[in-house]
Order: structure tokens, then sequence, then C-alpha cells
């Protein structure tokens, strides 16, 4: 065997102990999660990143029961390799949307949204999957172990979507050297495999990857979506902004168009309305939520990407074109592997 190939084969080895944890507990060859993005995450990408060794989720977001099943049966149908679920904890169908994925045999079932409540965490513990959980502080991380939580994710606001007020760099940092008990799977951010490299080292047990998952070809986001992602930069992904702390907005990290500039035209007309008297406080608060009422589907399926609410993470400036799936998870473990092999 040629010295380069035995370099190259100890690095690989290096990565796959590095990520064996991680590995074991999901069922795959790659220690990479699919995050779970509405309209996005459906049976097509989910699939996808499953047969290509990782593993996908499915965002259930706002469906009922019914139509989880038959997401559920869809993507199996696609694939015979593990994946997940995961559920708003705010749904008010949450423990019927529990019992779908348990009677589709489904074994894993992320929990995301806010802490999850202490019957849902029984009944996935209960039928037999394993419970995935968001940590966004160590206090926090500590108590969902204790609650039940098999595996958990830390996802810094450098994410798309929904986000917290933490990077992922002193999330990591607070947390990582202090749980133990179950693998952590990091997230936010996150596009190249020598970065996820570092994350591993630090003892991450895995990763989560949603942006650069968008923009590949099995994704089934609109042409103009997935275009908005090649051509953004990172300082393109912004979160939204809240013009008065009265009126809380409910950070959302995606590419400033716009849609974005007129939220902080309509928040303004929205307080004037309250401060006249023409509304009252829960009134305008409703007014401030309904805005971006279907925009994420408009920008995803419809391809309205100047008015629609295109979520992406500061990766997107990684994202330089639309690829398949397979194709970015080998790309990413080339990049661990080869930063593994400088150092020899």
């Amino acid at each position: 065997m040629a010295p380069d190939t035995v370099i190259a084969s100890a690095a690989r080895t290096r990565l796959d102990a590095l990520w064996s944890r991680g590995c074991a507990f999901l069922g795959t060859r790659v220690a990479i999660m699919g995050g779970a993005m509405s309209w996005v995450s459906e049976r097509h990408l989910v699939s996808a990143i499953s047969n290509a060794g990782g593993f996908g989720v499915i965002a259930c977001g706002s469906m009922g029961p019914e139509l989880l099943a038959a997401e559920i049966a869809a993507t199996q149908a696609l694939t015979a390799q593990p994946f997940g679920v995961n559920l708003i904890t705010m749904h008010p169908q949450l423990d019927d949307l529990v019992r779908v994925c348990l009677e589709a045999r489904v074994g894993h079932i992320v929990l995301a949204g806010g802490i999850p409540p202490g019957s849902a965490v029984r009944a996935v513990k209960d039928g037999g999957a394993k419970l995935i959980a968001f940590a966004p502080a160590l206090v926090l991380a500590k108590r969902l172990v204790r609650s039940g939580a098999d595996a958990l994710v830390i996802e810094g606001s450098e994410a798309g979507g929904h986000i917290g007020p933490v990077s992922l760099t002193v999330l990591a940092q607070e947390i990582l050297p202090h749980i133990h008990d179950v693998p952590v799977f990091v997230a936010g951010g996150l596009g190249r495999g020598e970065a996820i490299l570092a994350y591993l080292e630090m003892g991450a047990s895995g990763v989560q990857l949603g942006t650069r998952f968008a923009a590949t070809t099995e994704s089934i986001a609109h042409a103009n979506f997935k275009q908005a992602f090649v051509r953004a930069a990172a300082r393109d992904a912004l979160p939204s902004v809240q013009l008065d702390p009265r009126f809380p907005v409910i950070p959302v990290r995606g590419l400033a168009n716009d849609g974005t500039a007129r939220f902080l035209t309509h928040q303004a007309a929205t307080l004037a309305r309250f401060q006249s008297g023409e509304l009252t406080k829960e009134s305008a608060q409703l007014e401030i939520e309904h805005f971006w009422a279907g925009a994420l589907r408009r920008a995803v399926i419809d391809g309205d990407v100047d008015t629609g609410s295109v979520m992406a993470g500061q990766s997107v400036g990684l994202v330089t074109s639309v690829q398949p799936v397979a194709e970015v998870i080998q790309e990413i473990v080339d990049q661990a592997v080869a930063a593994l092999r400088a150092r020899e």
C-alpha cells in the first residue's frame, strides 16, 4: 500500500473513531444529521440523506397525525436506513404525533421548540424510541439528561430559522466539557469538514446540518430558493429585528430581502396604530406575528424569494453550487480527513 494511501486510511479511521458514538447512536455510517426544515425536510431529502450514510430527519411542523403518518410511510418506501422525526413541543396534538411515530417504528424522535413535556418524554421512552432534545444552555442540558433525553443537540445562533441568542462557539465551550452521559450533536453555521472535526475533538459525537442540505439536488425547494443560497454571502443571513420590546419578535435567521424590509415597516405601522388606540396590545401582537404567515412556503415551494421567508444559516456563504446530498456528505468527510492527514 502506498504511503499516502496508508495515511489517508489512518486519517479516516481516526475520523470514524471520533464520531463512532454518534454513528452508533444513529445507526449510520457518518454522524451527520439533517436539520428539520419545514417544507424542505420531507421524504425526498430525508431519504437521500439516510441513503448517503447520514441521518435524515422529517420536519413535522404543523402536520396533523394523518399527514405525518403518510410522510413517514413515504420516507420508509424510499429508504431502508434509519431516519428520525422532529416534533414541535407546542403542537396541540403532540401526544398523537408521538404515537404515530411509535406505531411506524420510527427509532429516533426529536422534540424541539421548548422543554419536552413529561408525558411526551415518557411516551417516547416507553415506546422504545430514542429521544433527542435541544439544549440552549448547560443547566438545561443537565436537566434534559436527567429527564430522559438519550442525546442532545446544541444549536448556535449562526443557524437558520428560529435561533437562540448564543453562538455555537460559546455553547460548545459551555456544554461539551460537562455532558458525557449522552451523545451531543453540534449545529449552527457548520458547512466544512475541518470545522466539524474541531468540534468532534472537543467532545461532540456528531453534527446537524441544515443550510447545506436545503440547496441540494434532492431538496424539493424551488430553483429560485436554491439559487438564492448559491448567490448569498454569510452576511446576508440576518436575524429578524424587533422594534419594540413590548411586542416580542421570535428571532428568525434568513436572507435579507424585500420581505424583511417590509416587516420593519409593518412593525412601525402596527406600533403607531397601537399607540393611537386603534389596536389593543393583543391585536397588535397578532398583527406582527401574522406578517410572516405562509411566507416560508412562498419562498421554498413557490420560489418567491423577494417577499417570502428565505430561512438560511450563516453557512449559506459556503453553498457555491447545487450538489447531490451524497456529494455534500463525501466532501465534508474528505475535508475532515484531509485536515487529519495534514498533521501527519
